[in-house]
């Protein structure tokens, strides 16, 4: 699915209205990474959006056709009720066929590259290894 078209799940009215207003108050950790995605990762065709409503839910930055949602968390998602309310969206996203990735602030902002290189890992599809080991580990005759 291209950016730009609509999604094929529902999205509520209440997370839309929240997406919207998340955009104009993003975090420091949440404005790093999303200079860095529109102008550092190396992944041709790689439109992510920010802050995305999907469900009943809002995501920090979502690349739609690959399915892939990046997450910053700041220190209110150390609790128990952040804790469950995490699982239970990851839940519901996961269902929906998306790949979450959670990176704390500190990681954003002290650790840029591996986050980008996270990041770009999960967009670039893995190639299989062109010559498996044979059978019995490869190990040569004496």
């Amino acid at each position: 699915m291209p950016w730009n078209e609509p999604p094929n799940y529902a999205v509520s009215s209440r997370a839309k209205a929240s997406a919207k207003a998340l955009r104009r108050q993003m975090t420091e950790p949440e404005k790093r990474l999303w200079w860095h995605l529109r102008r550092r990762l190396p992944v041709e065709g790689s439109h992510f959006r920010r802050q995305v409503a999907i469900g009943n839910y809002v995501v920090d930055f979502c690349r739609l056709p690959a399915r892939l949602v990046v997450e910053v968390d700041g220190n209110q998602h150390g609790f128990d009720q952040a804790l469950a309310y995490d699982a239970k969206r990851t839940g519901y996203l996961e269902a929906q066929g998306f790949r979450i990735l959670r990176f704390g602030n500190h990681e954003v902002i002290r650790e840029i590259d591996v986050v980008l290189d996270t990041i770009h890992a999960a967009l670039v599809p893995s190639t299989p290894t062109p010559n498996p080991s044979p059978q019995g580990g490869g190990e040569l005759e004496a």
